[in-house]
């Protein structure tokens, strides 16, 4: 299914492209007449993709080349949120703008779809992850509840997306840290851990696969926070196993942040004690 979605996704966007390719070959002619140089048409812009792709293109355009004064539409509001984020580091503004396109593109009203055959219907537009998981991240330190909704959403319309799984267990780790007692703790933490499994069980290691390969392991941060979590518990066996398993991924995957693979040894030498 995973391979699918991928499928329709590269085709729709390479649909897309296609036009634009088209539109900016020799004297550019649209829909609508010849190309003015210096006159902007919303419409036939050939940079601006959500019109010509109801299915709408995932990825960022230079907001300035779409010269859009007010976004009309969920794709426009999630490039201008963008915008916002990226070029002028202005949050307020990209979180509004997320929040409204995520208010056009919304499965509780009938906004969008998850697509889940080929052919699919044009209307309602597929839901969009992007806007979804852009104001997740910037929404996590102050409403982490509101980010996990957000993620858990992107895993409804794409439940193989690799890294949604761990942003979520960051969430649960953030909420046992500011939590009031050691119940409530321990619940999150728990949480997080099946996060972070959820994450793992997306990438299997399997016997051929070591056989092949050598490789014991995969995502060394996954392993890395479980050790963390159940370092916080009190329960060395699975933190020395999970310490274990993030040295065997760093042998292959290594690490942004080589100084913790040291660490980690010197915890499992610790722990074997």
């Amino acid at each position: 299914m995973r391979n699918l979605r991928q499928v329709v996704v590269l085709s729709l966007s390479v649909a897309a492209l296609a036009s634009v390719a088209s539109a900016q070959q020799g004297g550019i002619t649209t829909g609508n007449g010849p190309y003015v140089a210096g006159v902007t048409y919303q419409a036939d812009n050939p940079n601006y993709i959500g019109k010509r792709n109801p299915f709408y293109f995932e990825g960022r355009v230079d907001w300035n080349l779409l010269k859009i004064t007010t976004p009309s539409n969920t794709w426009e509001y999630v490039q201008r949120g963008i915008h916002y984020q990226d070029d002028l580091e202005d949050t307020a503004n990209a979180i509004a703008d997320y929040q409204k396109a995520i208010s056009l593109n919304n499965l509780a009203n009938g906004t969008c779809q998850i697509p889940k055959s080929v052919p699919i219907a044009p209307d309602p537009a597929p839901c969009m992850f992007t806007p979804r998981l852009r104001l997740a991240h910037l929404l996590m330190d102050t409403q982490p509840d509101v980010a996990i909704g957000l993620w858990q959403e992107v895993l409804q319309i794409d439940a193989l997306r690799l890294g949604v799984n761990e942003f979520i267990g960051e969430a649960y780790e953030l909420k046992a840290k500011n939590s009031a007692d050691e119940a409530s703790k321990e619940a999150f933490l728990e949480k997080a851990i099946e996060a972070y499994e959820a994450e793992l069980a997306l990438s299997p290691v399997t016997p051929d696969y070591i056989a092949q390969t050598g490789d014991k392991a995969n995502n060394a941060h996954a392993h890395w926070a479980l050790s963390e979590i159940y370092a916080e518990l009190g329960d060395k066996a699975h933190q020395a196993s999970e310490l274990q398993a993030y040295l065997d991924a760093t042998q292959w995957h290594s690490d942004t942040y080589a100084w913790r693979i040291q660490l980690a040894k010197t915890r499992l030498a610790k722990l074997a004690k």
